[in-house]
């Protein structure tokens, strides 16, 4: 990436101390998932996978 270009990043959602957003890339979309001092990075299929784990999640809790 030169200087001249700028990273696109849309925020998805984010709280006091969460925040997950999104950059292009050739397949889609990065998804970027900040939990404190953890980043998770995934891909635009893994964001589904993780989506669903979540969802579960939530139903058991």
């Amino acid at each position: 990436m030169s200087n001249d270009e700028k990273m696109e990043v849309d925020m998805v959602a984010e709280t006091e101390n969460f925040a997950v957003w999104r950059s292009p890339n050739d397949d889609g979309f990065f998804y970027h998932v900040e939990l404190g001092s953890i980043t998770l990075h995934l891909a635009s299929d893994e964001w589904e996978e993780f989506l669903e784990l979540m969802s579960d999640a939530n139903d058991k809790s």
